[in-house]
């Protein structure tokens, strides 16, 4: 085994990436995989501390020494399982984690050395091991006889449906999309996250008996109340935050051509099989990609929609318009690298302040405003002030509002004593429990916690996943009997 100070000197290497020219052309990951001898290399830059602040910066605390450790040695499988003590998504997460937030920006080689590249090798060993051997499948535990629904796909409800169906549980997931993944699936590009691995993730959770009903909305047209009747003890909510935010200003909600960043990377990144019928069943299911596009926002969402139209129309013109400087932007630094390669403007400091059409309703213009930073607001963001008298024009065929996303208040507005914050964020005991005001509903994720990270809804479900089964055993003993010794061929269902 090699000692630190050769551990310091192992130059640090990031997998290669697809030519920008040539990934324009296409939705296939920009990131390509370590050879396994150089993940094994990369690995071994670890130090393996024992107090591993990388651990501490991850929301899972995935024990990133130890996998990296094995890993390091050739124990693909062992790192793989290592990975997976925690994570329910360790390729998802691998991949589109912040990690020079979280366990990469906590790493202890730095400044003296570029980050261990823990995300991308996370990644690595699981493709490794799922392409080679397939997803190590875990050991369930003996039936209880107890049913619980989850409601929503995404992130949240898959991993609490794992979790739940290891411990024995009969787990449904109800999801309002055509295909499970939620978020995975419908929200985030091919380029960036593999379809296949949703699947096979699905397929995975197939085997272990969970079983998925697509197509249903939860909410008005099928009560939470719906569910208990057909026999669920309890019900977790993960329904995500998919309502796009609203800039309300004239022509957004009137003219063509004009998407909510949902709608527009939905129908950009999928299939016509796996979209909804009302998109499904158009003339062209693919948003109008011709001439000038312009994505409104600063964050993830928006970097995936103005990839997402470079790729729909390599030939046309992008623009990213931000109301704040780049300094300001919430999302991941490798995303604006990515989108500046492949050939998308930035506009910073900048707003539209109407959207203007032509005689058919179509948009054809964005009339804009520049903005100067003012004083901080409550997130310590400076906050956008117009400047007078600098409003100007940007020609454009088609907008995509990438500003932010809520929860949608159709679930708690027919749930009775379900209590949401003004916001319609639902109300938690705790993301230790995700215990809500009612005793017989959980819930985790964005839902709960605003458009946030899968990696944050992951932990959160994980751990209401934990309270949800102490609490189904403990009403299984309120509704069993006991007949001669204690265990599982002994107990019997009460029908009382």
């Amino acid at each position: 085994m090699i000692n630190r100070r050769q551990r310091f000197k192992i130059e640090a290497v990031k997998p290669p990436k697809q030519d920008p020219q040539e990934r324009v052309h296409n939705f296939n990951e920009v990131s390509q995989p370590y050879t396994p001898e150089l993940a094994m290399e990369q690995a071994q830059r670890c130090l393996y501390c024992d107090h591993a602040p990388c651990s501490k910066a991850c929301p899972l605390h995935n024990d990133i020494p130890a996998a990296l450790f094995l890993l390091g040695q050739g124990d693909f499988i062992g790192a793989a399982l290592k990975f997976m003590e925690t994570s329910n998504l360790p390729d998802v997460c691998g991949r589109i984690c912040p990690q020079e937030k979280q366990c990469e920006g906590s790493c202890v080689v730095v400044p003296r050395n570029p980050a261990v590249c823990v995300g991308k090798l996370e990644a690595f060993v699981i493709d490794y091991v799922r392409k080679n051997y397939g997803y190590p499948m875990r050991e369930k535990a003996a039936p209880t006889g107890m049913k619980v629904a989850v409601v929503g796909a995404g992130p949240a409800g898959l991993a609490v449906a794992e979790e739940l169906a290891v411990r024995g549980h009969e787990v449904v997931v109800y999801d309002m999309w055509p295909y499970p993944g939620g978020l995975l699936l419908y929200g985030i590009p091919g380029f960036k996250l593999n379809k296949d691995i949703v699947f096979s993730k699905i397929t995975y959770l197939e085997q272990m008996g969970i079983r998925f009903v697509c197509n249903y909305r939860v909410g008005k047209e099928h009560p939470v109340e719906d569910l208990f009747k057909q026999g669920f003890d309890l019900v977790f909510l993960g329904y995500g935050a998919v309502k796009g935010g609203e800039m309300k200003v004239p022509g957004e909600d009137t003219l063509q051509n004009v998407y909510q960043a949902t709608e527009y990377l939905v129908r950009g990144n999928l299939s016509p099989e796996l979209l909804p019928d009302v998109w499904r069943n158009l003339p062209d299911p693919k948003p109008h990609c011709t001439g000038v596009t312009i994505v409104i926002g600063g964050g993830d969402t928006a970097m995936d929609c103005v990839r997402t139209a470079r790729r729909l129309n390599p030939g046309a013109k992008v623009y990213c318009v931000y109301r704040r400087s780049e300094v300001e932007m919430p999302g991941r630094y490798e995303e604006r690298i990515n989108a500046v390669e492949e050939g998308v403007q930035f506009e910073w400091l900048t707003a539209p302040v109407k959207f203007i059409g032509d005689d058919e309703g179509k948009v054809v213009a964005a009339e804009c405003i520049r903005m100067r930073l003012g004083a901080p607001d409550a997130k310590g963001r400076r906050s956008p002030v117009p400047i007078e008298g600098s409003n100007f024009i940007i020609h454009c065929d088609t907008v995509a509002l990438a500003i932010g996303y809520s929860p949608e208040t159709a679930i708690p507005e027919t749930t009775t004593n379900l209590k949401t914050t003004k916001w319609g964020s639902v109300i938690v005991e705790s993301e230790e429990t995700g215990l809500t005001t009612r005793e017989d509903l959980y819930a985790a994720g964005d839902n709960v916690r605003g458009a946030d990270l899968v990696v944050t809804a992951v932990a959160a479900a994980r751990k209401a996943a934990l309270a949800m089964h102490q609490k189904l055993m403990a009403m299984r003993d309120k509704k069993c009997r006991v007949l001669g010794e204690p265990g599982p061929s002994t107990v019997v269902l009460s029908t009382e």
